[in-house]
């Protein structure tokens, strides 16, 4: 299997600009519990000896001293390691047009967005170059590309993975999480990731489940909530009618359906970027051009070298969010942005504290729309708008997965989103495997 990733890898990345920068071939360690599988990371993720860009110019030759902990949990097991996959500059986009390093293209149309900001990674799931991919989810950066590539995202619980050896975007809802082809792939790989780390104060001491046995579980009895807060204006209509379809099976395996409402919902993008950006412009300070990354030549004073090397390294999507997050924390601001943001964060939790008290999970559309052509959102606020659907997990830390449920009629992935209660990730799988439809097998092909 290893094999054939590496080849998939090497032949089609020419075309799609999934990875970065791919590995010389190994072979698998000791026999552990994912022993062969091949395994994309994110380049927002640190790998021991290899480029850590996190698709930016800052850090365009950053080499990284040590692995991140779920890298090494996953090589520890047997993973093998393909390479780093392209994505959004500092995990800071909805298409990967915000790469340092160009765009990733679509392989069900290749003038089409893949999503973001992993987009890399779920390409590289959905064309076999990996088995599992690591992604990050901050806002919905593994459910998106999930839902527009016909693949598999998983976002577990804020804590269930350690974050050390990620280069924080937004630290408080910043999550590791995966792409695959099958379930199955996404459940041994979470079980061999989740657990407390000893060098990541927000991993929760919280026992790990045995999440490939939730595979086979019955899920007769389980209440879904449908939010109507996630079913109004804008969503095409054959990503509604496949959601639909998918709540028809859920009933049919013998799941109750609760119609509910989460009055917050509406503030849900607003909140998140504005505290996202208050966190990224506090995360990005450290890049200063002193004492690691970009350093511009030619600077006269310490000043000029801070503003020249953050003006030369950081792209525009990343500038825009770091002076959007210095604003709100500004003197004169900070209680009307950032402190009321805050107040509805823990309205917004509410909600889903309050949903989970008559259901035990709730399913919704990944996306409003199927995946959209590169240059067809210019507009930040309309590329924004994009994960309407995905940023109350991250805001709530309730796990998340989005799982194909179909194609619209251009041929696109349609993607269905389930979320449970936190540290629940369990159930989340057993109701995911009633709803998955294998669009993959319908893959155009990507041949020479």
């Amino acid at each position: 299997m290893s094999v054939n990733s590496f080849e998939r890898a090497r032949s089609l990345n020419n075309k799609l600009n999934c990875f970065l920068d791919i590995f010389e071939e190994t072979r698998a360690g000791d026999a552990g519990k994912i022993s062969g599988m091949t395994v994309a990371v994110k380049d927002v993720l640190a790998v021991e000896g290899k480029k850590l860009t996190c698709a930016s110019k800052i850090l365009e030759n950053f080499t990284s001293l040590y692995s991140a902990t779920c890298v090494e949990r996953l090589v520890s097991e047997g993973a093998v390691l393909v390479g780093k996959t392209n994505m959004d500059e500092f995990a800071m986009g909805s298409s990967n047009e915000n790469s340092a390093f160009g765009p990733v293209r679509n392989p069900w149309d290749l003038a089409r967005v893949p999503g973001g900001s992993s987009g890399g990674s779920a390409v590289a799931a959905a064309v076999g170059a990996a088995r599992l991919a690591l992604g990050t989810d901050t806002g919905g950066s593994i459910r998106q590309p999930a839902a527009f590539t016909g693949t598999i995202g998983m976002k577990p619980t804020y804590g269930r993975i350690s974050r050390y050896g990620l280069t924080a975007f937004a630290s408080s809802f910043d999550t590791v999480g995966t792409f695959s082809r099958t379930l199955e792939d996404s459940a041994n790989a979470l079980e061999v990731m989740a657990g407390r780390d000893p060098q990541d104060a927000t991993s929760a001491d919280v026992p790990v489940q045995q999440y490939s046995e939730a595979l086979k579980r019955d899920v007769k009895g389980l209440t879904i909530g449908i939010p109507m807060e996630y079913f109004g204006e804008g969503i095409e209509p054959d990503i509604r009618e496949a959601v639909e379809a998918a709540r028809a099976k859920l009933e049919r395996a013998g799941c109750k359906i609760a119609m509910l409402s989460m009055p917050h919902t509406k503030y849900s993008i607003a909140d998140y970027y504005i505290l996202t950006t208050a966190e990224a412009s506090s995360n990005l300070a450290r890049f200063d051009g002193i004492r690691y990354g970009r350093r511009a030549e030619g600077s006269h004073s310490l000043e000029e070298t801070y503003v020249r090397s953050r003006n030369e390294g950081f792209g525009r999507e990343v500038k825009r969010r770091i002076m959007l997050g210095t604003y709100v924390l500004s003197s004169g601001y900070y209680d009307a942005y950032y402190g009321r943001a805050q107040k509805v964060r823990r309205l917004i939790t509410q909600d889903f504290n309050e949903a989970f008290q008559v259901c035990d999970a709730l399913l919704t559309p990944t996306t409003p729309t199927t995946a959209f052509k590169f240059g067809q959102k210019s507009d930040p606020l309309a590329m924004y708008l994009s994960d309407i659907f995905t940023v109350s997990a991250n805001i709530s830390g309730t796990p998340a997965i989005s799982v194909p449920v179909g194609l619209d009629r251009d041929h696109l992935p349609i993607g269905a989103q389930l979320m449970t209660r936190s540290f629940d990730e369990s159930t989340m799988f057993a109701l995911a495997k009633e709803i998955i439809v294998d669009v993959l097998a319908k893959l155009p092909s990507l041949s020479e």
